[in-house]
């Protein structure tokens, strides 16, 4: 009886596991890149609306901010707006190197200038406002 209920509960996470994971994480906009320094040194000197996203899989605010980000990538006046990924959890000397302490922080560029910074912010119109400031 058992080995009949594992069989069940196996097929139906088989067939519906790839559907809640895509629900439970939703990612970036195509244009996030992982952060690397010649790609964002290149969009620092081509004078770019430039978005670091420091977010961790574990984290709550995280998952929140995704989606809002992925809106405001997909809209015409953020075009130009080049998102990178920094992994909280493994890129610790990039953490050190920008000044992040937590997960959940958002840094906005205008070329080479730090034009803005937000910890834990989850409401759109903040992000969004934050945002704006690259262009």
């Amino acid at each position: 009886m058992k080995t009949r209920r594992h069989i069940i509960v196996l097929a139906a996470v088989a067939a519906f596991g790839p559907l809640l994971t895509a629900r439970l994480a939703p990612a970036i906009a195509a244009a996030a890149l992982p952060f690397s320094n010649a790609a964002f040194e290149a969009a620092q000197q081509s004078g770019r609306p430039i978005l670091i996203v420091v977010s961790a899989p574990w984290c709550p605010i995280c998952r929140t901010q995704k989606p809002i980000l992925a809106k405001l990538a997909d809209e015409p006046r953020f075009k130009d707006l080049q998102i990178f990924d920094i992994d909280f959890d493994s890129q610790k000397s990039l953490l050190k190197r920008l000044d992040v302490r937590t997960q959940s922080t958002l840094i906005a560029y205008k070329g080479a200038k730090e034009v803005g910074r937000s910890v834990g912010e989850t409401q759109p119109e903040w992000i969004e406002g934050l945002v704006e400031k690259t262009l």
